[in-house]
């Protein structure tokens, strides 16, 4: 039934325009149908993206499932929920009030539940989902899984979900256990005639078929990331599990299955190694990038912590690897199944002494999948780690992004390696030699040549032909070359891309990463209220003159990111030599995402003249 308790303002009505948010409990099975109705919103063509927000503990503590509807394509996170789907008395009071006036309470009936716990601006709707399924079921465990699909049947109905593209999604589902197919369709279709016969469908808020959603997949970034590194040529990850990073080698795994086995003798011709710490897995990835093989290490903030030395040696003696640091939130344990963008300053002056090491900024899936395969040229170019910074929300959650596209005609790009022939000829090698005025010395693989070559690195003070050394002028030169290296890294890292307003403004902000779905919605909203932003996405460090030259052109210039001290700010002010006073912070570091009207009331805050609101 509709129960409404004193509705004191109007119900909230929107077509393809809103946010759903289920309660559960971990363990209880409901993931998996939550997906089922996030996923049939999809095939309806219409934009959605979901989150899954769960703890980092044992099952039986909560857990929920949002989803953002959005056909004009606005897919960050929103504040606020239209529609609770509430399944877990343990959270039932923060679910209510997260509820925005006018919206819709879903939930389980059939126990009562006292008045008080209700809010008069809401609209309440009761279903015995117990009842229904005491009735149905008597194993236990088939009552709490099928009730999860019988309350997708019934939000078919509220929300005018098309049935059968829910019942193909199921076939499809249990494709290789089709004796599940026909249970599954029975409890949904008992959710959706119930609905349909005691509920009022359907509600205010509506889904319309459409065609917004295009040719664009779903998928996450750490999948994509992985995909990446396989198309970057990596044949080496050695990793140690670690929340929200581990899912990155397990799709590196099954994404070698398929690409990297030999089809007629069934050969792996790649090699993932679980080690005993973090501290292994990047010794074998430096050990494995020494010998010439692309390698790669998937982590969070802890293990890149814990890595420091082993960074510091990277970078000294100019070894080529990758780190795919998936970012949770920090100090210490922290919370490791909520985002932050908090490794900024940890990755970018990794280890002890003056290191400075190349980081990528990726803002979606298709963006993981192409800079996670420009790492590894990089890497090699460079002879240096490169970090690709993802994060929990970017990393774990799956969006709407261009399909990937390869071409076939690209080549690795090793840099500059000298082979046996060159040697043999007599040509010129010093491992720490600069030819050109790049920075960049020659190396050899070991084994390349019997007798020449490098055939060991040095992590202490060396001359410019690797013999050990601790003279001032020698230690300095060398010092030197790698900035001139760094800087040779300004003119490979992908540039940053300007998104300027409709109309000439001195005000600016510059973003990254997973912010960039709410920075360009926010920058909308203010647009639409008569407030022009233009928008600088920075994409890799070290920074290029196109951010110095953004900083410049305004008068203000908002730094947007999910930490609590303004980590690019910072790396920006270092960097750039900037004036502090030009650079007003913008951050959010709760655990969750950042929104739009997080960052204009920030604005706002800056410039109480205006009226954003």
């Amino acid at each position: 039934m509709l129960q409404t308790v004193k509705q004191e303002v109007a119900a909230i009505t929107a077509v393809n325009d809103f946010v759903v948010k289920f309660a559960n409990v971990n363990g209880s099975g409901s993931a998996s149908a939550n997906q089922l109705f996030a996923k049939s919103i999809l095939r309806m063509g219409v934009p959605m993206a979901p989150r899954n927000i769960f703890p980092s503990n044992i099952q039986g503590l909560p857990t929920w499932y949002e989803i953002r509807v959005s056909e004009a394509g606005y897919l960050g996170a929103r504040a606020g929920t239209d529609l609770m789907v509430a399944m877990n008395p343990q959270t039932w009071d923060q679910d209510v009030a997260s509820i925005l006036p006018g919206g819709y309470l879903f939930y389980d009936s059939t126990r009562a539940i006292p008045p008080s716990k209700f809010r008069p601006d809401i609209n309440i709707i009761g279903m015995p989902l117990t009842a229904l399924c005491n009735q149905e079921y008597a194993d236990p465990r088939q009552r709490q899984l099928f009730k999860n699909i019988i309350y997708v049947g019934a939000l078919a109905a509220l929300l005018n979900i098309e049935i059968e593209v829910i019942e193909t999604l199921i076939k499809e589902q249990f494709k290789a256990k089709e004796k599940l197919i026909a249970p599954n369709l029975h409890a949904l279709h008992m959710g959706r005639d119930y609905a349909l016969t005691h509920l009022p469908c359907p509600l205010g808020l509506t889904i319309r078929r459409s065609d917004a959603v295009g040719e664009r997949i779903s998928i996450d970034g750490n999948a994509a990331a992985a995909l990446g590194a396989v198309y970057g040529g990596a044949t080496v990850a050695a990793w140690y599990p670690i929340t929200p990073s581990t899912s990155v080698v397990e799709a590196f795994t099954k994404h070698c299955a398929k690409l990297r086995t030999d089809p007629e003798t069934g050969a792996k011709n790649y090699a993932i190694v679980q080690a005993e710490d973090e501290l292994a897995s990047i010794g074998m990835v430096i050990g494995a990038g020494w010998n010439g093989a692309r390698a790669f290490t998937a982590t969070s903030g802890p293990g890149i912590s814990l890595m420091q030395e082993f960074l510091g040696l990277a970078y000294f003696a100019e070894i080529p690897a990758v780190l795919i640091d998936v970012q949770r939130a920090g100090p210490s344990t922290g919370m490791p199944t909520r985002t932050q963008q908090c490794d900024i300053l940890l990755c970018a002056y990794a280890s002890h002494g003056d290191t400075k090491h190349v980081l990528l900024f990726p803002e979606d899936p298709h963006e993981c999948f192409t800079f996670g395969a420009l790492a590894f040229d990089l890497a090699d170019r460079l002879q240096t780690p490169v970090f690709l910074m993802l994060d929990l929300d970017i990393g774990m959650n799956e969006r709407l992004t261009r399909p990937f596209t390869w071409d076939d005609s690209r080549r690795m790009d090793r840099g500059k390696v000298m082979s046996a022939a060159e040697l043999e000829a007599g040509k010129e090698f010093g491992r720490y030699l600069d030819v050109d005025g790049d920075g960049i010395p020659y190396r050899t693989y070991p084994g390349t040549h019997p007798t020449k070559g490098a055939f060991f690195t040095r992590g202490t003070s060396k001359d410019r032909y690797a013999r050990y050394t601790e003279a001032g002028a020698a230690y300095v030169d060398n010092m030197e070359r790698l900035l001139r290296k760094f800087r040779t890294a300004e003119t490979l890292v992908p540039p940053p891309q300007l998104r300027s307003a409709e109309e000439p403004t001195r005000l600016g902000a510059i973003y990254y990463g997973s912010t960039s779905a709410a920075m360009r919605e926010a920058q909308d909203l203010m647009a639409a209220q008569g407030v022009d932003l233009d928008l600088l996405r920075v994409r890799g460090f070290p920074f290029n003159d196109d951010v110095r030259r953004f900083i410049a052109a305004h008068d203000t210039v908002f730094v947007v990111e999910q930490n609590r001290d303004g980590q690019l700010r910072t790396l920006l002010i270092n960097e750039l030599e900037t004036d502090p006073a030009k650079l007003k912070r913008c951050v959010h570091y709760d655990g969750t995402p950042i929104t739009a009207r997080r960052i204009i009331e920030t604005i706002e805050a800056h410039m109480p003249a205006w009226s954003l609101t």
